[in-house]
């Protein structure tokens, strides 16, 4: 009979040890979880011999409002759908140092957020960043290569003041 008490006792030790290590280790990984990384694609970067007829072909044939620089894309954020959001479309011409150091013949641009956070999280991964987080009114930029050195633009964007500056250039998205 006294054996039971015990054994009650070790069970439930065991269970509040079991349920105290289970919630020490969910919230080690929700503070991983919690660093938003991309949250969508920022932009489509890539090489041409004549990015003036690209564009042009482009407008003409798949309607794209295009401009000095490619397209941008409007659309509307689904995690806030009063938000809009933007995706820049942008041939370069094929002699472009942009890319490099990587040889390829484009280049992805990822919307981020909390930049600060995720290049701090990159570099414990050792993942190569190229250059240091260059600031504008529409948002922060930094590059890394992925391990096949492809160059990624990173992009923690201001969409208000995206939207403003292209306002300003006098250019229509393509919706």
């Amino acid at each position: 009979m006294k054996k039971t008490p015990l054994l009650i006792l070790i069970i439930a030790t065991s269970f509040c040890f079991g349920f105290a290590f289970k919630s020490i280790i969910s919230n080690q990984s929700d503070k991983h979880a919690s660093i938003k990384k991309v949250t969508g694609i920022g932009g489509i970067f890539f090489k041409c011999k004549d990015p003036k007829k690209v564009r042009e072909w482009y407008k003409a044939n798949l309607g794209l409002n295009t401009n000095q620089y490619g397209a941008v894309f409007e659309w509307y954020q689904g995690a806030d759908s009063t938000k809009k959001g933007f995706t820049q479309w942008s041939p370069f011409k094929e002699t472009t140092k942009y890319f490099e150091p990587s040889t390829k013949e484009f280049m992805i641009n990822y919307r981020v957020e909390n930049m600060a956070a995720l290049l701090e999280e990159l570099k414990k991964n050792g993942v190569t960043i190229t250059d240091s987080v260059q600031s504008a009114e529409y948002g922060k930029f930094v590059h890394i290569l992925d391990p096949e050195n492809n160059k990624i633009e990173l992009w923690e964007p201001n969409d208000v003041e995206y939207e403003k500056l292209g306002k300003q250039m006098g250019s229509e998205t393509t919706k």
